[in-house]
């Protein structure tokens, strides 16, 4: 036994569905409450933007959520060893994509390369189907089912 595995944080492929919830919601809470607050802050037609938000929101999540996490959850159904690392929830592209899209949404609103009202808008809108993606994370945790 080397000694990265005898030190890997191990968690059954099970509670690797939690975990990738949690990180999920993580996420999609930080970019949505960011969003809400400075718009309720400092926005003007709130109401309208954070429905747009929602919507859009959802739209992202049908055409492009739905299918990453549905990927993700058959991938850690598949994994071919009982007690994964807990940082498995993502594959290294995963990974990559996280740092990238964190990486940029700080340089957007540090540079103010766009106006902050869109900015924060944005982030509404991606905060939502990162928490809607977090949910099927959750149910296929709860329901301890396996996705077809």
């Amino acid at each position: 036994m080397n000694f990265f595995d005898k030190y890997k944080p191990s968690v059954s492929k099970h509670n690797l569905l939690f975990i990738a919830g949690m990180a999920w919601t993580t996420a999609g809470g930080i970019l949505a409450g960011r969003g809400m607050n400075y718009l309720v802050q400092n926005g003007h037609y709130v109401g309208w933007r954070l429905a747009g938000g929602l919507v859009f929101g959802m739209i992202f999540y049908v055409l492009l959520f739905a299918k990453i996490s549905r990927k993700h959850i058959k991938r850690i159904h598949g994994l071919n060893i009982p007690y994964p690392c807990a940082f498995s929830f993502f594959n290294l592209r995963g990974y990559i994509m996280m740092a990238v899209m964190i990486s940029g949404g700080i340089m957007l609103r540090n540079f103010n390369v766009i106006n902050k009202e869109w900015l924060y808008n944005f982030y509404v809108t991606m905060g939502v189907p990162l928490l809607v993606s977090a949910s099927r994370f959750f149910y296929y945790w709860a329901t301890n089912k396996e996705i077809l």
